[in-house]
């Protein structure tokens, strides 16, 4: 996820325009339609994905806005500056869309697809771009939220004919009478996306907080993995344990 192109300019522009009349609608109680638009902008310190950096330890910039209908079903956008290089470009893109909702008191699930584009990428190597199916169940035990999540990237040739799996569970809670939410998560790569990382399956991890203030939030994360350096301080840098911080504005 790496970019600020002209599409991303595009997509800040689009957000910040459709932003204001949701807060006008705020202020004037009027009734809310049946499709309802979220998104913000985050400045991250490391651009981390299941644990590696995929922005050489550098700060990228991740816009998102998402669509969802008051039926459960959502599509959305996110975005990602990258190093750039011939094979992925300067920018990866999520195209996503699914169905979350509520099947029970206090658990949710939901069901959907990612696409990861990498649209000014010249395929060096071969494809690049892959689909992911993603699941997650969540319930809530008291003020602590859990929630399993199960990612599944059938075989396809941007993964060299093979597939891969991973497998996430998390905890987070809102701290009573403030306004920070703690949270930790525990992850599992095992397949193509394995490759990502010298020996193939690892386990990675992450404990933080965030802090929200109106529309604007601060987290910070100490994120790692089980990844075998291999003595190449450029290599083994990208998964090294480090704390990644974030500064957010969301609508």
């Amino acid at each position: 996820m790496k970019f600020l192109t002209k599409a991303c300019f595009c997509m800040l522009l689009a957000t910040s325009a459709m932003a204001t009349p949701a807060m006008a609608q705020d202020a004037t109680d009027a009734p809310s339609g049946p499709i309802t638009v979220s998104g913000g902008v985050d400045l991250v310190s490391d651009y981390r994905f299941r644990g590696i950096s995929l922005s050489n330890e550098k700060v990228e910039v991740q816009p998102t806005i998402t669509l969802t209908h008051e039926s459960g079903f959502y599509a959305g956008v996110w975005g990602s500056g990258l190093p750039k290089t011939d094979e992925y470009g300067k920018v990866e893109v999520d195209l996503y869309a699914g169905w979350g909702g509520e099947v029970a008191p206090g658990t949710s699930v939901d069901i959907g697809a990612t696409y990861y584009w990498y649209p000014d990428g010249k395929d060096a190597f071969g494809p690049v771009d892959y689909v992911e199916i993603i699941g997650k169940l969540s319930h809530d035990i008291g003020p602590v939220s859990a929630t399993g999540t199960v990612a599944y990237a059938p075989s396809q040739k941007s993964l060299g004919s093979d597939d891969n799996i991973y497998l996430n569970f998390g905890l987070s809670s809102g701290i009573p009478n403030t306004p920070v939410t703690v949270d930790a998560s525990l992850g599992y790569t095992s397949g193509s996306l394995g490759a990502l990382a010298p020996g193939g399956d690892y386990l990675d991890w992450t404990v933080g907080a965030t802090v929200t203030a109106g529309i604007f939030n601060l987290g910070v994360h100490y994120v790692d993995t089980d990844i075998k350096k291999i003595g190449i301080k450029e290599v083994d840098t990208l998964y090294d344990p480090t704390v990644v911080f974030k500064v957010g504005v969301a609508f």
